[in-house]
């Protein structure tokens, strides 16, 4: 027996005449009544007693209906499953991200969208240096991951360029530094400049002003670069979103007066991702970019 021979018993069954249920099927009555007569056959018992005006069910039969429902709902289950996982509409994704994709709303926006689209979709996200996100996402650790570019990668990875963003520097608030009504790069040459993860702004400024920049610490987190910025142990060249999102005593944020190095959020990918569910948020990803760029 086949699926298909469990709908028409269903259907016979819930009709209670082959005539009727032939036309919601859509098969002829002679059909249909060969179909249920196999079934019969090939179980060795009788389903339904017939008579000129009705079709009733045969204890066979009733046994048989419980069963057969559960049994059409699984497959019809199955095939949807199947289908939605094929679309790329279920399923488990994987997304790792630097702090500074959380404080531009980038990582917010996109998340959002994709639950509000995909709701069934299982995300499990989690915070990682950055330095390790490109190896993850390359060996499947990860399936996507938001950092901050401009960075190296791997020839398997692609990276989607977002929102764009300056720099600006960090101060402790005892430096003289502040006294100044505008700070150019060149007045850092003796300063130490305590690391975040993406170091680009650092090495700009510090070309920019024609020095070697003294490194000091690389913590990790901005959260706790900006720590060791409100301890005195340095200076530090950070992404501007940091400034609404990070506030310690004893900081104050400047902008360069003469050097206006930038960054941007990145999303990276595998470059020949075969998954549909991943496909789909690298989809919306571009799609929103897009839109983004277009009313900017």
């Amino acid at each position: 027996m086949e699926i298909r021979h469990f709908r028409y018993f269903l259907s016979v069954a819930h009709h209670g005449h082959f005539t009727r249920a032939a036309e919601q099927l859509g098969i002829a009555p002679p059909t249909l009544s060969r179909q249920i007569q196999d079934m019969e056959k090939e179980l060795g018992v009788l389903l339904f007693q017939r008579s000129q005006r009705e079709v009733r069910l045969t204890a066979a039969g009733e046994a048989l209906l419980a069963e057969a429902g559960l049994a059409v709902r699984q497959f019809d289950a199955a095939q949807l499953g199947a289908q939605r996982a094929g679309r790329g509409e279920t399923g488990h994704l994987r997304l790792g991200y630097v702090a500074s994709a959380a404080y531009s709303g980038v990582l917010q926006q996109h998340v959002e969208e994709f639950t509000r689209a995909l709701p069934a979709v299982d995300l499990d996200i989690s915070e990682a240096p950055m330095a390790q996100l490109p190896a993850q996402v390359r060996d499947g650790t990860l399936d996507l991951a938001y950092v901050r570019s401009p960075m190296s990668l791997p020839e398997e990875l692609e990276a989607i360029a977002l929102q764009e963003e300056g720099f600006v520097l960090a101060l402790p608030a005892s430096s003289r530094l502040n006294e100044l009504p505008e700070i150019r790069a060149a007045r850092l040459g003796g300063e130490t400049f305590i690391l975040p993860e993406q170091i680009s702004g650092t090495l700009e400024v510090a070309s920019a002003g024609g020095f070697a920049p003294r490194l000091g610490q690389q913590p990790g987190s901005l959260v706790a670069v900006i720590a060791l910025v409100s301890l005195g142990r340095g200076v530090a060249i950070v992404p501007e979103s940091v400034v609404r999102r990070v506030q310690l005593p004893q900081v104050n944020y400047r902008p360069l007066a003469d050097c206006a190095p930038r960054s941007w959020l990145s999303l990276l990918h595998r470059r020949f991702e075969k998954s549909p569910l991943v496909r789909r948020y690298i989809e919306q990803v571009r799609a929103q970019s897009a839109d983004h760029t277009a009313s900017s």
